[in-house]
């Protein structure tokens, strides 16, 4: 890996945050491989943002995400800008444009989460298990129609893990373009290729969009509910009331959203890593009964579509010995702390068989409720891809998105052969 490393001087701070620069994903990993090594807990004051530490090295993190005291996640539950803060105070007339499980503390945060974790658990992914096999048929077929050249994000890794939580959420199938077009406007809203608009106040716009179409859900399934994750959301109650409309839009919004770009995310990363490194792919391929879950697990690893969440200091502490003061901010990178030489040796190298350690789904009371989920759908796609494709290779170059909170590739053409 090239250092081309802004290094310690302010610049780093206005760089780190500049959405232009994580399509670049080899400049980011050297950005904070120094900081990692230099200013592990650095005071950051970008233009345009309130000041925090930049976390950066993976055992830090877990302290941080284990103690929900002491680190909370309101107000500053991810990174961003001043003005869009602002603008959602003013125009929405709340602090955060979505209130979900991201942006919760206790005592809500557990009851909330409690609503629909049994649906993302145990006997209920089994009884999915079935149908996800199938999906990951389906659109492996669909490489079959393509004719040996496509472009695997926007062919299959986007439409795959939609169409399993769509199928989940009780969302129909034609409905699908529009949740995938709001998500990418949502998570790629600093992107010139799914961004709505340059205006910051379009972020807005596609909330408003999200919550039209799920208020109708809502009334949809409290007339008729159904066995899906839409019903029970739509016919929640807490403390013995109903859910309040801006708890339960966010409710929909977070799985719909989260609970496919993520996954598309690794998807398709990791079938980037697996083509740039053919001895893993071959050491996957001739045994993935053993290899299957610690690949996926590095596959998300290498990924971390999630690339930070942020908390605040509930009183004075420390933070990797650094002082840390009651209501200041800390970003939590996972995807410094995924690279994270103390953790993982030769981090920098993808391997399929490696030991799972990382901290992609987050950590502690907060940590990914659809995580067995994206496991199970990553591993049905790629024991399907295992099976039936013979040769895959790059047919271009890939494309990254630009965004600091959510992201991955947004393109990656291939050449393949099917068996």
């Amino acid at each position: 890996m090239t250092l081309d490393v802004v290094t310690g001087s302010p610049d780093l701070d206005d760089a780190l945050v500049s959405t232009r620069r994580w399509a670049d994903e080899a400049w980011v990993h050297a950005q904070f491989a120094w900081l990692r090594d230099n200013d592990p807990v650095r005071w950051m004051s970008p233009n345009g943002f309130d000041p925090f530490y930049s976390v950066t090295r993976h055992a830090d993190i877990k302290a941080i995400e284990s103690d929900k005291k002491l680190f909370i996640n309101d107000p500053r539950p991810i990174l961003s800008g001043k003005i869009l803060e602002a603008m959602t105070r003013y125009l929405a007339g709340r602090r955060h444009l979505v209130r979900s499980l991201v942006t919760m503390d206790d005592p809500d945060h557990t009851r909330y989460r409690a609503l629909t974790q049994r649906w993302f658990m145990g006997s209920n992914l089994r009884r999915l298990e079935g149908r996800i096999a199938e999906l990951a048929t389906e659109y492996v077929n669909r490489l079959a129609d393509l004719g040996g050249e496509c472009d695997f994000v926007k062919d299959v890794a986007m439409w795959y893990p939609l169409r399993v939580i769509m199928s989940i959420l009780g969302v129909p199938d034609e409905d699908e373009p529009q949740m995938l077009k709001l998500t990418q406007e949502l998570f790629g809203s600093a992107d010139p290729d799914v961004q709505r608009s340059f205006e910051p106040e379009s972020l807005m716009d596609v909330v408003a969009d999200f919550e039209a179409y799920f208020r109708s859900l809502t009334a949809d399934r409290r007339a008729k509910p159904t066995d899906d994750v839409a019903s029970l959301i739509a016919n929640a109650r807490i403390d013995g009331e109903p859910v309040p409309e801006l708890e339960t839009n966010g409710y929909y919004i977070i799985i719909a959203t989260a609970g496919h770009d993520t996954t598309s995310s690794s998807a398709a990363g990791g079938l980037l890593a697996l083509i740039e490194n053919p001895g893993e792919l071959a050491k996957l391929r001739g045994d993935p009964d053993r290899h299957m879950g610690s690949a996926i697990d590095e596959i998300i690893r290498w990924v971390t579509p999630v690339r930070q969440f942020m908390r605040t200091a509930t009183d004075d502490c420390r933070v990797g010995g650094v002082d840390v003061a009651k209501g200041q901010a800390c970003a939590l990178w996972y995807v410094s702390a995924n690279r994270d030489e103390a953790v993982f040796e030769d981090p920098f190298s993808f391997r399929v068989d490696r030991r799972a350690n990382h901290l992609a789904f987050g950590y502690g009371p907060h940590v990914c409720l659809g995580q067995h989920l994206a496991r199970m759908e990553l591993a049905a796609l790629y024991r399907e891809l295992l099976n039936r494709v013979d040769r895959l290779e790059l047919n271009g170059e890939p494309a990254y998105t630009r965004s600091t909170f959510v992201g991955g590739l947004k393109s990656l053409p291939i050449r393949y052969r099917m068996k």
